[in-house]
């Protein structure tokens, strides 16, 4: 695994990722899959890195790490239990239940979570409906 500093030229974020090899970021970025995750932009390009020696130092950091990693999970968690309790599961119809209660006056306004793409998320933004992704953490009991 090689990690990468990424910049997307088009909105000047920076930010990591991790690849298999230099080889698999070469060809993502050959077949165009590597895009900016706050733009869409495909202008992401690598940026010169300092090699991470490993030390006494970098070993703290790593433990507090993974208790900032547990902290932002559990956290995450909470906001999956709340929406769950709260919000209707419609699946991979979400695109098309948020345009059907935002268009249909004599539907009741209630909350729905589910899936939908990228396209769909810009299409229901561009025609005024509100609606969020948020980072979801599947319930893997190993």
């Amino acid at each position: 695994m090689i990690k990468y500093k990424l910049e997307c030229k088009g909105c000047n974020l920076k930010f990591d990722s991790w690849f298999a090899s230099s080889n698999e970021y070469e060809r993502l970025k050959k077949r165009k899959l590597l895009t900016c995750h706050n733009c869409n932009s495909l202008k992401v390009q690598k940026t010169l890195m300092a090699p991470q020696l490993i030390n006494s130092k970098s070993k703290s950091e790593s433990k507090f790490d993974t208790k900032k990693y547990q902290k932002i999970k559990k956290t995450i968690k909470n906001y999956q239990k709340f929406i769950k309790a709260n919000f209707q599961y419609v699946g991979d119809n979400f695109a098309y239940e948020a345009r059907s209660i935002h268009y249909d006056s004599k539907k009741k306004s209630r909350g729905i979570y589910g899936s939908a793409s990228k396209q769909d998320l810009k299409e229901l933004k561009e025609e005024g409906i509100d609606a969020q992704m948020i980072p979801w953490i599947e319930d893997k009991n190993n």
